[in-house]
C-alpha cells in the first residue's frame, strides 16, 4: 500500500501508494501475468550491488561511526514493520499484494513468492507495499478485480490504511514498556542528579569538572531542579562562574568561563555537562500503565506539534529559523535519565524541524551513548510517524481513511460508490510540494548547522 520515507518534518514515513494516473504505479499494480524474460545477470552485477552496500556502510560509519549504522538498521526494521503491517492485513482481507520491497531505486536482490515479489533496493529511504486497485486510477486485470482494494468492505480498506501506523503504536508501547521496565527512568526529586557525561572541549572539561561529580552550587546559588541551574547558566553567556562540587565526599570549587554559543549555535551561555539522573525501574504492571501513559500523552503531543508548525504563526517561525533570525533554535529530545526535561544545551526551541539527516544524527548519538537512549529515541519516532501518516489528505494514510470513509457514507444498500481521486490530484500534488520544500529546508539546516548532541 505504501511507499514508506522517513523525511521531514521531525521523521516522515510518507507511506502511500502512487496515485498518479500516468501509470507507475498502475502499471506495477495492476495485472495477473507471469513477468516476461529477464537478462541473466553475470557475478560482476552481485559483486557491484555488495560493493554498494558495503560503501553505504563505509559512508554511514565516517558519517557518525557505528551509532549511525545501527540506528539506520534499527530505522529501516522500524519502517519494514509498518509495511508489514500493512502487508499482513492486506492479505488477510484477500487483497492481491504484488511487491514487497525494502529501499528505492535500483533492485540489489529479490525473489518471487507466489504472487509477491520480495527483495531490497539501493536506497535504503523508506519501503514499499504494492497493493492492486488502490483507486479508480489503477488499471487492474478484470480477472483480479475481486482482489482489489477498492473492491473489499470498508472495514477492512480501514484497517489496511491504518495499519501501518497501529504497527508503530504498538512498537512505541513496547519500547516505552522496556525502558521502564528494564532501564528505569529519572527520579521525581530532580535535586538529585550527578554529572552524566562532559561535551569535549568545553568549559566544564577546561574547569576539571569530572563525571560523578555532584554540583552543589554555582556562584554561590543552589538550585532545586537541574532545569533551573541549566537556566541560570544559559543566561550568563561569556561569564566567569564559580561551581562548587562534590566528589568523593569532599567539596572543592572550580572556576571556568562560560562559552558564549552552544554547539547548536544557540547566543546562551554554556558549560557542557549532562546530567545523570538516579534511576527508579517499574514492576511489570506500573511499567504497563506508564508506557501506555506516556505513549497517549505523546501522540497528543505529535498532533499539537503538527497543527502549531503548520500554523500561520509557526510557518512565520520557520521561515525565521532558515533565515537564521531566531539563532537556529532546535527541537528538545529527552532521555529516559532527563528527569523529563530537554537534553541539556545541545537543542531546544520550537522552530526547527529536523529531517531525516538530522534524526540519523541524534539518532546514532543516541545508539553510541547506551541501549535505554536509543530505545527511548525510536519510541519517540514512532509515536511521530504513526501520527504523521495519519494526517487526512493523500499521500498519507490517513487520506486512505477519509476516502474510504467518504465512500461509505455515499454508498447505499447494493450500490457502492468510488469517490474520483483525479479530483484530489492537485492537492496531493499541493502537499508533496510542502513537504519537499520542507523537507529539503530542514536538510539544508541539519547539514550546514549540525544539531548538537542531547546525550552529553
Amino acid at each position: 500500500m505504501n511507499d514508506s520515507n522517513p523525511g521531514a518534518p521531525m521523521m516522515r514515513d510518507d507511506s502511500q501508494e502512487t496515485v498518479i494516473p500516468s501509470g507507475a504505479a498502475a502499471q506495477g499494480a495492476s495485472s495477473n501475468q507471469a513477468p516476461g524474460p529477464q537478462a541473466v545477470e553475470g557475478p560482476l552485477v552481485g559483486l557491484a550491488r555488495l560493493g554498494l552496500v558495503a560503501l553505504l556502510v563505509v559512508a554511514l560509519y565516517r558519517a557518525g561511526g557505528w551509532g549511525v549504522v545501527i540506528f539506520v538498521v534499527m530505522l529501516l526494521v522500524v519502517i519494514f514493520l509498518h509495511e508489514l503491517g500493512h502487508f499482513l492485513t492486506a492479505r488477510s482481507a484477500g487483497m492481491k499484494v504484488t511487491e514487497f520491497f525494502i529501499g528505492f531505486g535500483p533492485k540489489l536482490w529479490s525473489c518471487r513468492r507466489g504472487e509477491t515479489e520480495y527483495g531490497f533496493k539501493a536506497l535504503p529511504l523508506g519501503a514499499y507495499v504494492r497493493i492492486i486497485g488502490m483507486n479508480n486510477l489503477d488499471e487492474v486485470d478484470p480477472a483480479d478485480e475481486p482482489r482489489a482494494y477498492r473492491q473489499k468492505p470498508y472495514w477492512r480498506r480501514l484497517s489496511v490504511a491504518v495499519a501501518g501506523s497501529t504497527m508503530h503504536f504498538l512498537l512505541a508501547l513496547l519500547l516505552s514498556f522496556a525502558v521502564y521496565v528494564g532501564f528505569g527512568v529519572a527520579s521525581d526529586d530532580e535535586s538529585r542528579w550527578t554529572v552524566g557525561a562532559l561535551t569535549s572541549p568545553s568549559p566544564a572539561a577546561t574547569a576539571g569538572v569530572q563525571p560523578g561529580d555532584r554540583i552543589i552550587e554555582v556562584d554561590g546559588r543552589s538550585f532545586a531542579q537541574y532545569e533551573d541551574f541549566r537556566s541560570y547558566l544559559q543566561s550568563r553567556p561569556g561569564r566567569q562562574v564559580a561551581i562548587e562540587i562534590e566528589r568523593g565526599g569532599r567539596r572543592q570549587v572550580l572556576k571556568t568561563v562560560l562559552a558564549k554559543t552552544n554547539p547548536s549555535g544557540r547566543p546562551v551561555g554554556f558549560l557542557g555537562v549532562g546530567p545523570d539522573f538516579d534511576m527508579v525501574k517499574s514492576g511489570v504492571v506500573d511499567g504497563a500503565r506508564e508506557a501506555v501513559t506516556l505513549t497517549g500523552k505523546t501522540m497528543w503531543l505529535s498532533v499539537k506539534g503538527l497543527g502549531d508548525f503548520f500554523s500561520p504563526s509557526g510557518l512565520s517561525g520557520y521561515l525565521d529559523t532558515l533565515s537564521g533570525k531566531d539563532g537556529n533554535k532546535s527541537p528538545a529530545v529527552d532521555s529516559p535519565g532527563s528527569g523529563g526535561g530537554s537534553a541539556p544545551d545541545a537543542v531546544g526551541g520550537d522552530n526547527r524541524v529536523t529531517s531525516i539527516v538530522g534524526i540519523v544524527q541524534i539518532g546514532g548519538h543516541a545508539a553510541s551513548s547506551g541501549v535505554a537512549n536509543l530505545l527511548y529515541f525510536l519510541f519517540f519516532i514512532n509515536v511521530f510517524i504513526g501520527v504523521f501518516n495519519l494526517v487526512p489528505l493523500l499521500p498519507f494514510d490517513g487520506g486512505h481513511v477519509v476516502i474510504a470513509t467518504y465512500e461509505r457514507l455515499r454508498s447505499r444498500k447494493g450500490r457502492h460508490y468510488q469517490a474520483d481521486v483525479r479530483k484530489l490530484l492537485p492537492l496531493t500534488y499541493a502537499v508533496v510540494t510542502v513537504l519537499a520544500l520542507v523537507f529539503v529546508s530542514s536538510a539544508f539546516l541539519d547539514i550546514t548547522k549540525p544539531l548538537g548532541n542531547p546525550f552529553e
